[in-house]
């Protein structure tokens, strides 16, 4: 995993190879791809800006506070800014933990706590 426990890029999120520390065993990866639609009507891609220092603040929050409430783990957040092509990834959340049942729960839990506290906006190019 990456040294920073998250990143906002315009650069395309790349594949990795995950890397075990000696108690870890299993790694959740979850990765969200762009829709070639957005309510029913079809687009081109997202468009998504941010906040930047508030949401590096937010996201260095986050992190401390899921070690905090759910105890040793590791994560790796990234998301796209900019424009992000049909079928092309926006993020990446990468959680290694001890067991697969909390990886699970816990990618889930940065999953959604990206989604409604991070300032993050998009907006559909529509076709």
């Amino acid at each position: 995993m990456a040294a920073a426990p998250f990143l906002l890029s315009h650069e395309p999120i790349a594949p990795a190879v995950p890397t075990f520390a000696p108690e870890e065993g299993a790694e959740v990866q979850f990765l969200g791809t762009v829709r070639g639609s957005e309510s029913g009507r079809p687009i081109t891609g997202i468009d998504y800006t941010a906040y930047t220092s508030m949401a590096e603040q937010v996201l260095a929050q986050l992190c401390a506070r899921g070690t905090h409430e759910h105890g040793p783990h590791r994560v790796f957040i990234q998301h796209r800014l900019g424009f992000v092509a049909n079928e092309e990834p926006s993020i990446i959340i990468r959680v290694q933990t001890k067991h697969s049942a909390e990886a699970f729960d816990l990618c889930r839990w940065y999953l959604r706590e990206v989604k409604t506290t991070v300032p993050i906006w998009k907006r559909a190019v529509f076709a």
